[in-house]
């Protein structure tokens, strides 16, 4: 007689992940595996060359020497200790990069789009906006906004931020300014001068959550596309663009560049580096990716578990493996949990659980795996059948704004 076989052993289950709801910032940083998370926010996604040298010198004093370059177009130091926070924040005051308090620094969630040549009306215009808007999150008839509650000032010649998440979106169209609801077919037109009011308009009624009675100058419009081709490391109104591997760079690279010209960040984890017009004026730093066919522009990581209590598995050693399997046309995410903090639109995607990485075709971290498990030897393979099954692109539908993590 046969012996019944024997009922295969459950897999392990990754333990759920902590949802924060918030992001660090400078006022409130937020404890990770290789110590604090300081977020910086600079006005206008703008650093001044000496603003650029001054956190190149903070990281390297009182962090690990790295700075990260975030998906809001921030700026972040990690494994700052606890006793060393005073002494940044001290430093960071200084160089005029700190808000008036924890509360103004959270709801000055504003990305700006970071293209134009300096002196142009259209980026004067853009960066007048943002420091408006600002003034306008700080006053004291603010909404209360949820925390990760953001707004685009995305008026140059033509939208480059539709997919970044944002709530309230100020653009350009052929007929001029615009306010419009993130996802919602409504619209406003608007002027230089009353852009910002219309905008916290919109932002006081998302915050009364009154989805029947929007404000009466907003009327259906149709949503605009939010696809795009992504911006690539090369000449663009205003400079350079240049990309770092998984969004890191090390502070003295940092510092180099600032040698070059002032700094502006922006939502694709890369600088706009002002006034730079040719390849050869960019020395060859670690960590700088220039070339718009690097392989390790497909790729997106989070730290994982060398620098997150949350991660349960590596991921930018993998990433960094698997670069060369990804298409030009794809992109793949690995992620240490199923937050999926470095990359929340569908795609090709590989979260670290405590049995292996489970794969997802076309997805995010959270989504349900298409197969569970797997070795790092078996990984290549599987990659190669996911992106023949599907359409996965770098200009993926942007996901809903309400639910971005922190990166």
């Amino acid at each position: 007689m046969r012996a019944p076989s024997a009922t295969p052993a459950p897999l392990p289950a990754a333990p759920l992940p902590t949802v924060h709801g918030w992001c660090p910032g400078a006022l409130r940083p937020m404890a990770s595996g290789d110590g604090w998370i300081v977020r910086v926010r600079p006005h206008a996604g703008r650093l001044t060359r000496a603003q650029a040298a001054g956190i190149a010198r903070l990281a390297a004093a009182h962090g690990q020497g790295t700075l990260e370059l975030t998906r809001r177009a921030n700026l972040q130091l990690r494994g700052v200790a606890q006793g060393s926070h005073p002494q940044l924040l001290a430093g960071l005051k200084a160089l005029g990069l700190v808000d008036a308090d924890a509360a103004a620094e959270q709801r000055r969630n504003i990305v700006v789009t970071p293209f134009g040549e300096p002196g142009d009306a259209t980026l004067a215009l853009a960066c007048a906006l943002a420091s408006e808007l600002a003034r306008a999150l700080a006053a004291p008839g603010a909404p209360a906004l949820p925390a990760k509650f953001g707004f685009a000032v995305d008026c140059g010649a033509a939208p480059v931020l539709r997919a970044t998440p944002a709530h309230v979106r100020i653009e350009r169209d052929s007929q001029g300014l615009v306010v419009r609801a993130d996802r919602v077919p409504l619209a406003a037109r608007a002027t230089p001068q009353d852009a910002v009011a219309i905008a916290m308009e919109l932002a006081h009624w998302f915050a009364r959550g009154d989805a029947a009675a929007p404000p009466p100058r907003f009327q259906p419009a149709p949503l605009p596309q939010r696809t795009g081709p992504r911006p690539q490391p090369g000449p663009v109104p205003g400079g350079w663009l240049v990309a770092a591997a998984f969004g890191q760079l090390q502070a003295d690279t940092f510092a180099r560049l600032a040698e070059l010209g002032a700094l502006r960040l922006t939502p694709w984890r890369m600088l706009l580096v002002e006034g730079v017009r040719s390849a050869p004026a960019l020395p060859g730093l670690p960590g700088l990716l220039t070339d718009p066919a690097d392989p390790l522009l497909r790729v997106v990581a989070c730290s994982g578990a060398e620098g997150c209590r949350q991660a349960v598995g590596a991921t930018r050693p993998l990433a960094r493996a698997l670069a060369g399997l990804v298409p030009a046309h794809g992109l793949l995410h690995v992620s240490g949990c199923s937050k999926g903090c470095a990359h929340a639109e569908p795609t090709v995607t590989l979260v670290a659980t405590p049995a292996g990485y489970d794969l997802v075709r076309h997805g995010k971290a959270s989504s349900r795996p298409d197969r569970h498990a797997l070795r790092a030897d078996e990984l290549a393979s599987h990659l190669a059948c996911a992106w023949n099954t599907t359409t996965t692109t770098q200009d993926a539908p942007a996901h809903d704004a309400t639910d971005t993590p922190p990166l």
